[in-house]
C-alpha cells in the first residue's frame, strides 16, 4: 500500500448546488437508493468537525464489551462506513454498509441535509450531528487538505480562507451544512446535534446526552471506560482509529488527528483575516439562532 501511485487530485464542480469531487459522486444512484434500516444511526458532520471521535465513541458503546475484537483489528473507516465515498480502493461505502453485520448499523456522511437519501427520513433514523465552530473547522479543514490526496489542494492559507468563505469546498458551505441540519432538527425529533466546543469541554456531559438520545444505559465504569478511549491523545496513537492506515493520507505532511483544540483558529487567522471574517459571518448567520463559542 506504502508507494502505490495516486491519482492526481481531483477537481472541485458544481453538485445540485454544493461543490463536490467525483469521489463522492461516482456512486451517486445507489448512495440516493440506499435503504436505510429503522435502527440506522446516521453519524452527520461537516468535514473535520469531529466525525471520527463521534464515530469512535458510538462504536465503544455499541460494541465495546459485545466485539472488542472489533477496536484491534478494523479501522474505524470500516467499522463506521463513509456513506457517499467511492475512493476505488475500498468498496463504496454502500456497499461497506450493506455488508455490516453489526446491528444497529452506524453510517457516516458529511453530505448536506438536502443531499441525504430519503430512506433515512422515511425509516425515521436517528442521525447526531456535530457542529464546530466555523474559524476552527476551517484551520483543521486547511491542514486536512494539505495531507489528503482525495481533496483538491489547498493553495495558501489566505486564498483558502476565502474559498471557505464563498462555500467552494468539498461537501459546500459550511454555513449552508450546520444551518440546514439546524433547521431539519425542528422538524425532525430524532437529531442530537452536538458542538464539538461542548464535547472537549466536558466529554463526560456529552455522551451523557448521547445515551440518553440513543436509549442506552452503560454503568458508570463502562462510561469512563468508554471516555477513557475517546480521549484525543489516546485515539491519536490508535492506529485503527487515526488513519494511519489509509493511503491517500500523509501524515508526514500532517497527521489526521492534529490537536483537537478550540481556539487553535488564532495561531493561524491574523487580526485583519479574523475580522473580516467576523464580518463576512455576521451577514451569513443573521437568519440563525444557531450559537457557537471559539473560544472555552
Amino acid at each position: 500500500m506504502e508507494n502505490m501511485e495516486l491519482p492526481p487530485r481531483p477537481k472541485l464542480f458544481d453538485f445540485h448546488g454544493v461543490s463536490m469531487t467525483h469521489y463522492f459522486t461516482d456512486n451517486w444512484e445507489n448512495i440516493q437508493n440506499f435503504q436505510a434500516r429503522p435502527d440506522d444511526i446516521l453519524i452527520a458532520t461537516y468535514p473535520k468537525a469531529g466525525t471520527t471521535w463521534v464515530s469512535y465513541i458510538l462504536d465503544l458503546l455499541y460494541f465495546g464489551q459485545t466485539a472488542p475484537e472489533r477496536q484491534t483489528s478494523l479501522p474505524i473507516y470500516e467499522r463506521v462506513p463513509f456513506l457517499e465515498s467511492d475512493f476505488h480502493i475500498l468498496p463504496p461505502g454502500t456497499e461497506l454498509a450493506d455488508k455490516l453485520s453489526t446491528s444497529p448499523r452506524l453510517i457516516k456522511t458529511h453530505l448536506p441535509v438536502q443531499l441525504v437519501p430519503k430512506s433515512f427520513w422515511e425509516q425515521n433514523c436517528r442521525v447526531v450531528y456535530v457542529a464546530r465552530n466555523a474559524k476552527d473547522n476551517a484551520v483543521s479543514y486547511f491542514h486536512f487538505d494539505r495531507m489528503n490526496q482525495a481533496d483538491p489542494e489547498p493553495g495558501d492559507w489566505n486564498n483558502y480562507l476565502q474559498r471557505f468563505m464563498d462555500g467552494k469546498m468539498v461537501f459546500g458551505s459550511w454555513y449552508d451544512h450546520v444551518t440546514g441540519w439546524w433547521e431539519k432538527k425542528q422538524t425532525h425529533s430524532k437529531i442530537l446535534y452536538l458542538f464539538y466546543e461542548d464535547m472537549v469541554e466536558d466529554t463526560g456531559r456529552e455522551l451523557d446526552r448521547l445515551c440518553s438520545f440513543l436509549g442506552l444505559s452503560p454503568s458508570t465504569e463502562e462510561k469512563e471506560r468508554v471516555r477513557g478511549g475517546v480521549q484525543f491523545d489516546t485515539m491519536k496513537k490508535n492506529s485503527m482509529a487515526n488513519y494511519s492506515t489509509d493511503p491517500v493520507m500523509d501524515f508526514k505532511i500532517s497527521p489526521f488527528m492534529r490537536k483537537g483544540k478550540v481556539g487553535d483558529w488564532k495561531n493561524h487567522f491574523t487580526v485583519a483575516q479574523s475580522e473580516q471574517f467576523d464580518e463576512d459571518y455576521k451577514k451569513k448567520m443573521e437568519n440563525t439562532q444557531l450559537r457557537f463559542r471559539t473560544t472555552i
